[in-house]
């Protein structure tokens, strides 16, 4: 613990806050909140703590704090600031899960659509859904049953859609807004748990049919009623109400925590969201920040009310997101929280083994590493590759792995731009110095460590370049391969020497995983740019021959022999203008002329 952190501990506010920790390079890594800031912000830095959180406490070289007036505004203010900086500790908040809804558009002729994306634009959104499946199931019974228009864009004409009698055809006869109001109100009452009283209407059309020995339409009555059981009757579990709420259950050890989240809809539930991540302070605020998040994102719509574990600050949380939050005691509410709970215990076990597998092949074999070169633990490492087979269009790519797994939206490709030969030190000048001269200028994160797929003469040039004419220390290691074109020593240093790595340990295993990544990256850029020069031809070459042009003319002729052989009466019926084509027939001309007098 440095001296600043000493001091800063010691004039800790006894009152709510929150607390962002910091990295050496002033990064915010972690953002929490406390009733009582002076306790909890000293405990990551007094007493024992796990493993995981040892990992964060040693990244931390100083912290601020910000102190609230309740627990409600550090609540608050928690969301705002994990929104505004991302840490990587607090990864328990990101979630890209997305789940269908069936929405209606709010225009004047509407339409009822499948989308997993939930807006402000003042449409009826229903759901989630199980899965997509399920949800197209349901609109596809609702387009049987009421005719809403069906065109993304307004036609001209009426569709097939009008001919089967599910849609009015607003395109061509007048539909009033009377008429849509009726449709969009009978399918929201459909969707907020109507369809009983849906369906035995339609029983009882399907019997007056039956009776009036019209058999062919009581089917098709017979087969909507199936439907509406198939679609809408088959659920997990059954309320008395049809209020729309959201169940949580928790369950934690060893620093981690599963979150199980039961979505209820018109008393049915018909999804669940599971949740696994480390957390680094109290389970139950840990949770209670969990909660106050999850409905940050776009794909989560706020219910009714929410039910919560026995324990849990339901008055924060209804505070802080404007809605009904519950601890049920007794009753089938009670068994659905109790469930959660259960489940959430279960999905806990089960992931460990799976989490404690990958934390060796990941951030332990990064830990690792940092101690196999006496360096600190290089949570960000860029790695970079050449490629220039056959001399042609030399490239370099860089890939990025953050605490041992890819970052693909930091990967990075680079057609050499001063280099004419084949020469991979100057190369790797070239790349590293456009790297970090960029990286420098717009005050981005460097790495921790950088690793050149070669050996001493690739190390000695990227160093040079970091150390002589941009003035950084970063950490520089090689890596050899063997015949086999495999990883088979790591290089360091200063003169660079081998490294001992023993070829089972789960550190080789990742650096073996970066190069072969680099490596694949540079050759599938390598091939890209190859494939466009391959398609490159001589038509390139001729005035008035654009892109368009080219494609028209070989898609049409089919090859540039037969081009060549085309008059210009042939290219006129392209659309190629008359000089433009003789600028063809004369490029090709003199092109053959030439070669007859270079093979004489």
């Amino acid at each position: 613990m440095g001296d600043q952190i000493r001091e800063k501990l010691a004039i800790l506010p006894d009152k709510p806050g929150c607390y962002l920790m910091k990295s050496k390079k002033g990064e915010v890594i972690y953002v929490g909140k406390s009733k009582k800031l002076k306790n909890r912000v000293r405990s990551y830095f007094t007493g024992a703590n796990d493993l995981k959180t040892q990992r964060l406490v040693n990244e931390i070289e100083d912290f601020e704090y910000i102190v609230t007036s309740s627990e409600m505004e550090a609540l608050i203010l928690e969301m705002n600031l994990i929104k505004k900086y991302d840490p990587k500790y607090n990864v328990m908040l990101k979630d890209d899960k997305s789940y269908p809804f069936l929405k209606i558009t709010n225009e004047e002729h509407p339409r009822l659509i499948v989308t997993r994306k939930v807006k402000k634009d003042k449409g009826k959104y229903f759901g989630p859904y199980t899965n997509v499946y399920s949800a197209r199931e349901t609109k596809k019974l609702l387009d049987r049953l009421y005719p809403l228009r069906k065109c993304n864009v307004m036609p001209k004409r009426v569709c097939l859609y009008y001919h089967i009698n599910q849609c009015l055809g607003p395109c061509e006869y007048p539909v009033s807004r009377e008429t849509n109001n009726q449709l969009v109100q009978k399918i929201t009452s459909f969707l907020s748990g109507g369809h009983r009283e849906i369906k035995e209407e339609l029983n009882e059309k399907m019997h007056q049919f039956a009776e009036n020995l019209d058999f062919e339409k009581a089917k098709e009555y017979r087969d909507m009623i199936e439907h509406i059981e198939s679609v809408m009757e088959k659920q997990k579990m059954d309320l008395q109400d049809l209020t729309d709420r959201d169940v949580f259950g928790f369950a934690f050890d060893k620093g981690w925590m599963c979150v199980q989240v039961f979505f209820i809809r018109q008393g049915k539930l018909i999804e669940r969201d599971i949740s696994l991540f480390p957390f680094y302070n109290d389970a139950n605020e840990s949770f209670i920040s969990f909660i106050a998040r999850f409905y940050q994102h776009s794909n989560h719509i706020k219910p009714k009310e929410l039910y919560l574990p026995v324990g849990t600050d339901k008055e924060l949380i209804s505070k802080a997101l404007d809605l009904k939050a519950k601890t049920p005691l007794r009753g089938k509410k009670k068994d659905l929280v109790e469930l959660a709970m259960e489940n959430a215990q279960i999905a806990l076990q089960e992931k460990f083994s799976l989490i404690e597998q990958d934390e060796e092949r990941t951030i332990k074999a990064v830990e690792r590493l940092g101690e196999i070169l006496n360096i600190e633990t290089p949570h960000r490492i860029e790695a970079f590759d050449n490629s220039n087979i056959q001399g042609t269009n030399p490239v370099s790519a860089m890939v990025t792995f953050i605490d041992g797994k890819p970052k693909k939206n930091d990967y990075r490709k680079y057609k050499i731009k001063t280099v004419e030969s084949p020469d991979d030190y100057e190369t790797m000048r070239e790349v590293v110095r456009r790297r970090y001269t960029r990286l420098l200028k717009e005050a981005q994160p460097l790495p921790d460590l950088i690793m050149v797929d070669g050996s001493k003469g690739q190390m000695s040039a990227a160093k040079e370049v970091l150390e002589d004419e941009l003035g950084l220390d970063i950490p520089i290691c090689g890596l050899a391969k063997d015949d086999k074109h495999k990883t088979s020593e790591l290089l360091y240093g200063d003169p660079p020497e081998t490294v001992l790595l023993k070829r089972n340990e789960q550190s080789f295993y990742l650096i073996q995983r970066i190069q072969d990544e680099v490596h694949r990256f540079a050759i599938s850029f390598h091939r890209q740019l190859r494939g466009k020069s391959a398609i490159q031809s001589s038509l390139d070459e001729i005035e008035g021959i654009g892109p368009k042009r080219k494609r028209l003319l070989i898609q049409h002729f089919g090859s540039i022999d037969q081009i060549k052989q085309a008059s210009t009466e042939d290219m006129a019926k392209l659309g190629i203008p008359t000089h433009i084509a003789e600028n063809i027939q004369n490029y090709f001309l003199n092109e053959n002329d030439e070669g007859e007098e270079t093979n004489s």
